[in-house]
């Protein structure tokens, strides 16, 4: 596949809590495994996170890390599921807000789907910067001084972010590229 970029040795951390929109989590983990990355669950608690299928709850899911014992400093990148209750718990977790900002302070790359984009609002990164997400969430993404699109997928400087699952493949391709190719430049806004 020309795409598929060598992640051996990359680690990623995949962030949530009960509530994610499931294929938001396992597509792009396997994506990331298929191109050699190590996908580490981490989560407000330790145990199992359960996903969300659309309309009712889906799989559960075993955390392979608390957040109280995820050093940031260990990853390579970030993924972010969306779903509605996830970003939503999880913009109210103290450290869990501080973990995001690692990747922002040390230009390492994070990937955001759907209603994931609103936790970027609680560590305050967005200002500036040119992304999408689920539509119903733009008022507040642009009240936070992004500079919300409607596309598929959108990376600027260490972020990637996309609408929905129909826009994962483009999600797992630019993620995948972005990590493997590393953040080109600083952002400036």
């Amino acid at each position: 596949m020309e795409n598929q970029q060598n992640l051996q040795g990359k680690k990623v951390a995949a962030m949530m809590t009960d509530g994610f929109e499931q294929v938001e989590m396992t597509e792009p983990w396997k994506a990331l495994q298929a191109a050699g990355a190590t996908v580490h669950i981490i989560a407000p608690k330790g145990g199992s996170v359960k996903g969300w299928d659309e309309t009712e709850w889906g799989e559960t899911f075993d955390v392979d890390l608390p957040l109280a014992g995820a050093d940031p400093a260990q990853y390579d990148a970030l993924l972010l599921p969306g779903g509605v209750m996830n970003p939503d718990k999880l913009r109210l977790e103290p450290q869990a807000v501080k973990f995001i900002r690692h990747f922002f302070d040390q230009q390492k790359p994070v990937s955001a789907i759907c209603h994931a984009p609103t936790m970027l609002i609680e560590a305050d990164v967005i200002d500036g910067r040119t992304l999408t997400s689920y539509p119903s969430i733009q008022t507040d993404l642009k009240n936070a001084g992004a500079n919300w699109v409607d596309q598929e997928v959108v990376v600027d400087g260490n972020l990637v972010t996309s609408r929905k699952p129909d826009d994962i493949p483009a999600f797992n391709r630019e993620t995948i590229k972005l990590i493997s190719e590393g953040v080109k430049e600083k952002r400036t806004a």
